[in-house]
């Protein structure tokens, strides 16, 4: 076998860029990287790795928390090649590689004027938001990431590249919205685009004693604005010993409706920078990349909506972790309430993956933990876990009795959540589809959510 277009690389800059991810707690040091430049490269590695049962991982724009997912001990695989972007203006689509990170698409697409439903945050990756679902600023108006995707270009666990679409494998399409990397190593996605004008929005961010009104404030806006191009995100942050409240607003286009936004625009703020930019623009400014190089965890609920007593009970628990593992090494404890419409997932009606049944709203709760030291893993870990129980019995009490069986958003699912919490009734097809395509378990030697 030989590689047509492959680059190999150990210890050198290539490397280190190769196995580097977002937070420092999901870097682990490769035997070796490889950067595949090819669908057939890929197809070719992924043959030699099956024959010779050696571990690997998959690393797109490499922002994963979870530990694992897409680094190894083994062989790195980053895709950081497949950076090619073509806009089909004819066909409203846009086919975007796998190593691109949302920030790369947006640039490309914003002189066309049009866009995608992608990351929110600047320097996520193309890959793994699309492939575990993808919730976005345009969800409202046109559903998750993968009820856009037109086609994958897949290379399966035996090395055969495939187009998988609804029309030509339905079983496939089916498992790759959401079903994460249990099927081969997805090389390019195809995306349907839509019209993009600038955009009105940013952060705010308050001292805690505004957290009454803020919670006010969001709440009112969840009861009364059925606009799908209003986006909220309510967040409770503990950092350098201080507690914040932030709201990030979004309003997909250059000028606000009256009234909208005033409730939390009349609120007194620390910081407000919110205005009328590109699309790009607003991404970039919002803070995410804050905590870049730190080691981190998510976890995750999904409330169907937020009630004041669980937005006080997010509040009460951002300040009780963010006091009690000051002294662990944890610089940054950070709560995002997501607020959709109700209809957002009403999008789409192909089967996917995630989520298993789209009879009820379902809008995430981020729940980030970032620290220092490697000591402090364990600890950090446990704590997000704890937290996510404590606010799902705080939904509970508030009337969401389903809660506990809704399905988990995988993107932010901490490590060992069990399966049938984010695929359901799912689960079983899923199953059967990884058996009849990857008999040999080949996808089992990498890293993530396994069938």
């Amino acid at each position: 076998m030989e590689f047509k277009d492959a680059k190999h690389v150990t210890a050198s800059l290539n490397y280190a860029r190769a196995i580097e991810h977002w937070a420092s707690s999901s870097t682990q040091i490769s035997a070796c990287s490889f950067e595949p430049g090819t669908a057939m490269d890929v197809g070719i590695a992924l043959r030699i790795l099956g024959e010779t049962r050696t571990p690997f991982a998959v690393k797109g724009g490499g922002h994963a928390t979870n530990p694992g997912f897409s680094s190894t001990t083994g062989v790195q695989i980053a895709m950081t090649r497949f950076s090619d972007i073509v806009y089909n203006s004819e066909a409203r689509t846009v086919t975007v590689g796998a190593g691109l990170i949302w920030d790369d698409v947006y640039a490309v697409l914003e002189p066309h004027g049009v866009n995608v439903v992608g990351g929110r945050v600047s320097g996520v990756g193309v890959a793994g938001l699309t492939l575990g679902g993808g919730y976005s600023w345009l969800t409202n108006q046109y559903g998750l990431t993968i009820d856009t995707v037109q086609a994958f270009e897949l290379v399966m666990p035996n090395g055969t590249v495939i187009n998988v679409m609804e029309t030509s494998r339905p079983d496939l399409f089916f498992a790759l919205k959401g079903g994460l990397n249990n099927f081969g190593i997805v090389t390019r996605f195809t995306l349907k685009t839509f019209p993009q004008t600038q955009v009105w929005g940013g952060l705010i961010t308050y001292a805690a004693d505004a957290v009454d009104r803020v919670n006010t404030a969001t709440v009112n806006f969840a009861a009364n604005s059925t606009d799908p191009k209003a986006v909220i995100v309510t967040g409770y942050a503990y950092t350098l010993e201080q507690l914040l409240v932030t709201e990030v607003l979004f309003y997909d286009a250059p000028a606000l409706p009256p009234g909208i936004f005033d409730e939390f625009l009349a609120i007194p703020s620390l910081k407000k920078d919110v205005c009328t930019r590109s699309y790009l623009s607003f991404v970039r400014s919002l803070p995410m990349n804050v905590t870049t190089g730190t080691r981190g965890i998510f976890n995750t609920i999904s409330p169907v909506n937020y009630p004041l007593s669980l937005l006080q009970s997010i509040f009460n628990e951002t300040l009780y972790w963010g006091e009690h593992l000051a002294l662990e090494s944890t610089v940054f404890v950070a709560y995002e309430a997501e607020i959709f419409l109700p209809t957002l997932l009403n999008h789409s009606t192909t089967p996917s993956a995630y989520p298993p049944s789209r009879a009820q709203p379902l809008m995430p709760l981020n729940i980030y933990f970032a620290w220092l030291s490697p000591d402090s893993d364990q600890l950090n870990q446990d704590a997000v876990r704890t937290s996510a129980r404590t606010l799902q019995a705080s939904a509970m009490i508030a009337g969401q009795n389903d809660i506990a069986n809704a399905a988990l958003y995988p993107n932010y699912a901490i490590f060992d959540t069990p399966l049938v919490n984010m695929y359901g009734a799912n689960l079983p097809s899923l199953q059967a589809i990884k058996a009849a395509v990857d008999p040999e378990d080949v996808m089992g030697l990498a890293g993530g959510f396994k069938l």
